[in-house]
């Protein structure tokens, strides 16, 4: 049953992540009168419903009761403000990363943008051995070489690349590029410290997302 759910959760995640870089793709590329929305605006509506999605759980943990959900609140967030601290480097830094990658997808075909920014597992690896004091493997450091191979592939210039050049310029490219290189830093980095934060505390990660949000609510805006 275990075993059953843990390849049912990794397919959500598949589905989810591909789907949600095909969409805002679209979103960002839709051909349309008037002005786009402002990509700050959907980080913000982002990050207003995952404060309501994380505050809805915990609320569930409470046995459904808003004294109690007020009373966990009260002594996990307010009682504990260095531990809320803790969180406002890596909200910080999400913030940025949500943005960028509206940008990287604004310049960027979604093909390009999916398979560059899995750089982030390399960038991932590198602050784990370095802030978490892990070790990889062999196979691990193999699959993150093949992981750059595949990445410089698919910046390789191809015969397709010339059919986009009229909607997606050099310099427009180039800045996609830098958008999703720097995301792919900061979501390396920003996870692994939030890990760290995890494993030194016994806080639930609903609670730590709640004080993620706290403090990513105000730059967001």
């Amino acid at each position: 049953m275990s075993t059953n759910l843990k390849y049912l959760s990794l397919g959500i995640l598949v589905f989810q992540t591909t789907s949600l870089v095909l969409t805002m793709r679209y979103s960002r590329t839709l051909k349309e009168e008037g002005p786009r929305y402002l990509s700050s605006t959907a980080v913000v509506v982002a990050e207003l419903l995952k404060i309501m999605a994380c505050l809805l759980l915990v609320y569930k943990d409470s046995k459904c009761s808003l004294r109690a959900l007020n009373r966990v609140l009260h002594d996990e967030i307010l009682n504990k403000p260095m531990e809320t601290l803790k969180l406002a480097i890596p909200s910080g830094i999400y913030t940025l990363q949500n943005n960028l990658l509206y940008v990287a997808l604004s310049n960027l075909d979604a093909a390009t943008y999916q398979v560059t920014y899995q750089l982030k597992i390399l960038t991932t690896a590198l602050f784990s051995v370095s802030m978490l004091s892990k070790k990889l493997g062999v196979y691990q450091w193999l699959s993150l070489v093949i992981l750059m191979t595949g990445v410089a592939f698919v910046q390789w210039p191809s015969d397709s690349q010339e059919i986009d050049s009229k909607e997606l310029s050099a310099g427009s490219q180039f800045v996609g590029l830098m958008a999703v290189l720097t995301a792919c830093f900061s979501s390396g980095f920003a996870g692994v410290y939030f890990e760290k934060i995890l494993k030194e505390t016994k806080q639930s990660v609903w609670i730590r997302n709640i004080q993620l949000v706290s403090f990513s609510l105000e730059p967001s805006l």
